[in-house]
């Protein structure tokens, strides 16, 4: 699968020029049939209803689908400022800030990320339903990925879970994590002592997270870890259980990381878990490319990591 290559958005329509895919073939229906499944990965039953719709039109040498259809948000809009990492007309990245959530969770009337998205695509015009391809707690920073129609989400949610989309966290843990601590492989499962929590259990869901980098600090390391899988609080549950909980991660016995607001040129830090995904990686939906995108530390961990290098240094 190689992609579908440049393509231009008209309107509910996208035009793309497949080449001597189409004019070099004498069963045009059937050449372009094959190239949307093979060679862009279309999913199957999206390409069977595109065809019983009539959502796909060979005009000359130019390949029309109707791949951008009117979807209302599906969540209210709500005008706040967002920081749009990247976006193009299949794909959205959005830096979640700490404390707000992804989605709702029903138990409150709190603005999420899914809100601040709707707002986003209204300001643009709307018409595109706000589609996320995977969470970030609540209190951890990063990028965070949306699909802008129905293809991207089928292409977006089979490679998550085929494991073709990778996300890269910075972390910073207590204590002095071994060098020797590169693979933390063991299952997580739910507290049956408390409901929001979870725990290395010998009956929970396959966890697997890599340890790729690290920067010793005084009484803290700075981590740089990979997912191989996307169990709830994983990362959290992996370090704590390994001795070394995050800074700020009051949840899993983390220490405080609050600097004295008393102390000249200081302010006070979050008190949130010190984690940030810095780097989302995936192969985008229509092309095939592959995108990294990048999304910078946060004020609060960039200071927490300078007030443990001063204390190091002294």
């Amino acid at each position: 699968m190689t992609g579908g290559g440049s393509w231009v958005k008209r309107g509910e329509w996208l035009e793309a020029m497949p080449g001597r895919v189409l004019t070099g073939a004498e069963d045009k229906e059937a050449a372009i049939d094959n190239w949307l499944l093979t060679t862009v990965g279309m999913p199957q039953k999206l390409h069977m209803r595109l065809r019983h719709e009539k959502g796909i039109l060979i005009k000359g040498d130019r390949l029309r689908l109707a791949l951008f259809p009117f979807r209302e948000a599906g969540i209210e809009a709500v005008w706040q400022p967002l920081d749009v990492l990247f976006e193009d007309d299949f794909c959205l990245v959005v830096h979640k800030p700490a404390g707000m959530a992804v989605h709702p969770d029903g138990s409150s009337n709190e603005v999420t990320l899914d809100h601040l998205v709707a707002g986003h695509y209204a300001a643009s015009g709307g018409g595109v339903a706000v589609r996320h391809i995977h969470r970030l707690d609540k209190d951890t920073t990063g990028p965070v990925l949306y699909a802008k129609n129905e293809f991207a989400q089928l292409v977006l949610d089979s490679n998550m879970r085929d494991k073709l989309i990778s996300r890269h966290y910075v972390a910073i843990a207590e204590g002095k994590v071994s060098p020797g601590l590169k693979v933390i492989d063991d299952p997580i499962g739910r507290d049956r002592h408390h409901a929001a929590r979870r725990r290395v259990s010998p009956t929970g869901q396959p966890a697997v997270t890599l340890i790729t980098g690290r920067e010793q600090l005084h009484g803290g390391t700075v981590l740089r870890v990979q997912l191989e899988t996307g169990r709830t609080h994983q990362i959290r549950v992996h370090l704590s259980h390994a001795g070394h909980p995050l800074f700020g991660d009051a949840l899993y016995g983390g220490p405080a990381w609050k600097r004295d607001s008393a102390a000249p040129g200081s302010s006070s830090l979050a008190g949130r878990q010190a984690l940030h995904g810095e780097l989302l990686a995936f192969r985008h939906p229509w092309t095939g490319e592959e995108l990294a995108i990048s999304d910078p530390w946060p004020a609060d961990m960039l200071e927490l990591r300078e007030l443990l290098m001063d204390v190091w240094q002294a």
